[in-house]
């Protein structure tokens, strides 16, 4: 079973200047923090969109195009900060081998220039793509995800037919961890071997602007999921009042992107339990995609204990029966093992 704290702290003070430069401690108040949530509605019914992305429900003018690619991005120590990773829609953070995590970052409303280091695929990554009709990207393969790549389960392009074309190597960094890719060499090179990347995928459901103004929880201001005690891999996510999103921190450093230093910035945290068994003597796993279980939800400073159902290969939170919106922005999605035994942690940091 799932260990879980709720970690107190006592107040959250706000430093306020007047005129005099005299300054004085302040509660923040109720009324303060459902002016906070009235800001966002307030930004969803300033802007009345026909449109929006259907992965991120950011309005647009426009009906969205363009096909989403999924990317294989690697998370050992050796390959931080990433690049790119900080314009995903949604990225699956799932165990490997081991304590490690990779991530599986999913692109649509926006294509970045350099993403990377770009790693080698498992079978229950490429399901995660597959559930979004995603051109999936990787560099290398465990030998049962390679069987899905030739076989054609899905479209994919691969490092290990296109190193040094498609894919460039950094010379900043040691193999495996060097392999990188950009969006224009991605569509470049699913129209050279014939892949169609012009359909956007449907949409997921996100809140309103009454959804938004009525959320409920508990206070979430941090967060922290640990996985079997490797301090390497824990990741604390961190409430930011002012930009009303999440920062990721891992092992004690902010996400960033390498190239612009820009913070990986999250609107929804979705944490689920998942089946997680070893399979053979390199410690390759196989992950219960399908049942359903517990998961919490994290949105505008707050969380809730739910469901998740995997619908067409999506996983998505559910609360008695129904299927609850994400606020539109971006989603990062951390899968964990519920096995009985297997020491991994949620924590929230509570007002």
């Amino acid at each position: 079973m799932l260990k879980k704290w709720i970690v107190v702290t006592i107040v959250a003070i706000f430093l306020l200047s007047g005129c005099s430069n005299d300054k004085e401690e302040v509660e923040e108040s109720k009324e303060h923090k459902e002016k906070k949530v009235q800001e966002v509605v307030k930004e969803v019914e300033d802007i009345e969109y026909l449109y929006h992305y259907p992965l991120s429900g950011v309005g647009m003018e426009e009906e969205a195009e363009g096909r989403a690619f999924a990317v294989m991005i690697n998370n050992h120590p050796q390959a931080r900060p990433q690049s790119g990773i900080h314009k995903a829609d949604i990225v699956y953070e799932v165990l490997a081998e081991g304590s490690v995590t990779r991530f599986l970052a999913i692109f649509q409303s926006d294509r970045p220039e350099n993403i990377g280091p770009v790693r080698s695929a498992r079978d229950y990554y490429i399901d995660l793509a597959k559930g979004y009709e995603a051109l999936y990207v990787a560099h290398g393969y465990s030998p049962k995800a390679q069987q899905m790549l030739s076989s054609g389960y899905v479209d994919n392009i691969n490092g290990m037919q296109y190193d040094g074309t498609l894919f460039k190597r950094s010379s900043t960094r040691k193999a495996p961890h060097n392999s990188y890719i950009s969006s224009e060499s991605i569509v470049k090179g699913a129209e050279k071997i014939g892949y169609d990347m012009s359909e956007a995928p449907s949409s997921l459901a996100f809140l309103n602007k009454d959804e938004i103004e009525n959320l409920d929880g508990e206070s979430a201001l941090s967060a922290m999921i640990s996985y079997f005690s490797d301090q390497t891999f824990n990741v604390i996510y961190e409430y930011d009042e002012e930009q009303k999103k999440y920062k990721r921190f891992s092992n004690g450093e902010q996400s960033i992107d390498a190239d612009s230093k820009d913070p990986v910035l999250l609107d929804n945290i979705f944490v689920v339990e998942m089946d997680h068994q070893i399979i053979d003597s390199a410690g390759r796993r196989d992950i219960n995609l399908t049942s359903g279980g517990r998961a919490y939800l994290l949105q505008l400073g707050k969380w809730n204990e739910v469901e998740w159902q995997n619908i067409d290969g999506r996983i998505l939170p559910f609360l008695n029966g129904k299927e609850i919106g994400f606020l539109p922005g971006k989603t990062w999605i951390n899968v964990i093992p519920s096995n009985p035994g297997l020491e991994q942690t949620v924590s929230f940091e509570t007002e």
